[in-house]
């Protein structure tokens, strides 16, 4: 009797042992594997750009600028948007640069500056999705 005690307790411990160590086995191997990558593909992104045609335009030290964007957009449907959205982007765009002048420009800070501000504001007038970067194609400063 004293022998069926000693057996049921030393099962017991060893399921207990064992099931302990496979669900430690599974949460390891399920935090190891980490997040998928879920990078778009080149294709995915391409319908989700918006072109911005060659815009010239005054800045504010009297000088001019030449560019041309490409915007990326969360969505095809926000692609679709933004391209309805064409006259208020130029707007925006004019806008801020007549503010700006060629020192502000300059260098890949200003750039990235620009972009920045361009994309929180065309996200203000967004309904659908948003602007996910804003990439220039051409630039000029003469």
């Amino acid at each position: 009797m004293k022998n069926n005690k000693l057996l049921t307790i030393m099962l017991i411990i060893l399921v207990t042992i064992t099931l302990v160590g496979v669900i430690a086995v599974v949460l390891v191997t399920q935090l190891n594997k980490g997040p998928e990558s879920s990078e778009p593909t080149i294709d995915e992104i391409a319908v989700t750009l918006v072109d911005i045609p060659e815009l010239t335009t005054n800045l504010a030290d009297g000088s001019f600028v030449r560019m041309q964007l490409k915007i990326q957009t969360t969505s095809e449907k926000s692609a679709e948007e933004l391209l309805k959205r064409d006259f208020q982007v130029n707007n925006i765009l004019i806008q801020e640069l007549s503010e700006m002048d060629v020192e502000a420009l300059e260098g890949k800070q200003g750039k990235v500056t620009f972009q920045n501000t361009i994309k929180s504001q065309i996200n203000e007038l967004m309904q659908e999705g948003e602007v996910q970067q804003v990439y220039f194609t051409s630039y000029i400063i003469p």
